[in-house]
């Protein structure tokens, strides 16, 4: 059994639904599973800095130009979710860039140092308190499908609240303090 298998039959028992044996069974939990676990968990890693999936590049120069304002361009990873600052004390993010279309454009020369949120596909190496709160959110999505119930949709809202505060409460433990991002009444005198 994979381990997003696990994932998906925790958020089935959540519902009081059959589970599975993989991702690929021709059974209708099966192809919910397989269509929503994917961007379920791709939108549950770009909500919040989880720990677990952070990377750090460099990025080589781009060869094609921008046609105009920014000098210089950079491929993102194949794995990108979200830019985070290079500096992870400072919750500001200083660096002088735009995302369009799979490309930072920054007026920045190579390498280029980026810290980023990335697609973890591999479960072992997910926080167990993440994955607690991505079956909670993989039900949620499931609910109306697979039980038609809106009060059972509402104990999951509460349940996924609850497990998602406490994942982001140990996940914020194990990283290093941030300081607060400065204030517009004291940014804009200077």
């Amino acid at each position: 059994m994979s381990d997003a298998v696990q994932i998906c039959n925790r958020a089935l028992q959540r519902l009081g639904a059959k589970r599975i044996t993989s991702l690929t069974q021709d059974v209708p939990n099966a192809r919910s599973c397989n269509f929503a676990y994917e961007p379920v968990r791709d939108a549950e890693l770009r909500a919040h800095t989880w720990s677990c999936a952070v990377k750090r590049a460099q990025l080589a120069e781009d060869s094609t130009e921008p046609l105009f304002g920014k000098s210089a361009r950079f491929a993102l990873p194949s794995d990108f979710l979200r830019l985070l600052p290079l500096d992870p004390v400072q919750n500001d993010n200083t660096f002088d860039y735009q995302i369009e279309a799979g490309y930072i454009y920054t007026n920045y020369t190579a390498p280029l140092n980026i810290r980023y949120v990335y697609r973890l596909e591999s479960v072992p190496l997910m926080d167990t308190l993440f994955r607690e709160a991505l079956s909670m959110r993989l039900a949620m999505e499931l609910c109306e499908e697979i039980t038609q119930s809106n009060t059972k949709l509402q104990l999951l809202q509460d349940d996924y609240k609850r497990v998602l505060r406490e994942a982001r409460r140990v996940n914020a433990i194990e990283r290093v303090a941030q300081d607060p991002p400065d204030d517009t009444w004291i940014t804009v005198r200077n």
